[in-house]
């Protein structure tokens, strides 16, 4: 939007002695004709601009004009950096182009290369190796409907595979570990739900718009398997796990066994997920302790022979 360039370039002309409109018009993304113009339109709204002639020259503000801007230190900016640039991974950059510009635009121009080495020490990359590949599309819906508060309406499948049409009034976006989730007010059912992305499917924004109500912010609750009971068994891998069960156990939970192979305390919960993660390892995995368990593998194990031996 033309008011977000705008502010943009009033924070990079404050921190700046002056700046060239080549160098803007690459910043934003723009021609050097835009960039012009929206110097002209600065300095009509009473913010008083100064052409510097030369080869050397530049725009800037009358240094009268300019105010203390040093509310944030180097580590604040260089926190703030890091942030937006973790969310730009997941949401499109071309929406926080503009904020990023005016972050910068705070750091003084003998700390940029300094603070620019320390956004590098840390990368925040959330987006997924694989997976659903209609997330990032219903984000970018379900974020034009909040901004421009429109109804969202969309197909949803619960845990239990029961479908159902709904029509919502967007509130917020919640990523919890690697899963997004809706927060929303159905309209069908008169109350606020939340809803997880993955399970939503033809997500379209309706032309209605809607007046925000005051928003009754819900904690997402956790799965049942993390109200269950969790207990520790003994497993025997091959080395070749070791990396997931460094994931999943931690360093001080697995020791050499010779042979390459693995003693590892694993963190167990006795239900058909906790089952099938181990199966899933293969005969590259042994459990050990308890005898229950043991048990329960076998028998779950002789099941599946009989069902491909049918």
């Amino acid at each position: 939007m033309k008011i977000d360039r705008l502010i943009s370039i009033i924070m990079v002309l404050l921190e700046r002695k002056k700046i060239s409109a080549a160098m803007l018009a690459k910043m934003f993304e723009v021609t050097p004709r835009t960039i012009y113009r929206d110097i002209e339109t600065i300095n009509l709204a009473g913010i008083p601009i100064i052409s510097y002639p030369g080869a050397n020259g530049g725009i800037g503000i009358m240094e009268e004009y300019k105010i203390d801007k040093k509310l944030f230190t180097t580590s604040d900016i260089t926190t703030l950096l890091m942030g937006l640039g973790s969310i730009s991974s997941m949401l499109s950059s071309e929406e926080i182009v503009n904020t990023l510009a005016k972050v910068k635009g705070l750091i003084p121009a003998e700390q940029i290369r300094d603070i620019e080495l320390m956004c590098n020490q840390i990368t925040i990359d959330l987006t997924p190796w694989a997976g659903n590949k209609n997330i990032q599309p219903s984000l970018e819906k379900i974020k034009g409907a909040l901004n421009e508060r429109k109804l969202l309406c969309f197909k949803y499948s619960d845990r239990f595979g029961e479908k159902s049409d709904r029509r919502v009034e967007p509130y917020q976006l919640v990523l919890k570990e690697t899963n997004w989730y809706l927060k929303a007010y159905c309209t069908a059912k008169q109350d606020y739900r939340i809803f997880k992305l993955s399970r939503i499917s033809g997500i379209k924004i309706l032309d209605e718009t809607f007046n925000p109500r005051e928003f009754a912010d819900r904690p997402l609750k956790a799965p049942d398997w993390v109200e269950k009971k969790m207990v520790r068994i003994k497993l025997r891998i091959h080395e070749s796990l070791r990396e997931r069960m460094l994931e999943i156990c931690g360093e001080e939970n697995i020791e050499s066994c010779g042979d390459n192979q693995l003693i590892v305390s694993f963190p167990f919960i006795e239900d058909d997920l906790g089952y099938n993660l181990l199966l899933g390892f293969g005969d590259k995995c042994e459990c050990l302790e308890p005898l229950s368990v043991r048990k329960e593998i076998i028998k779950r194990i002789k099941n599946l022979s009989e069902l491909y031996n049918k």
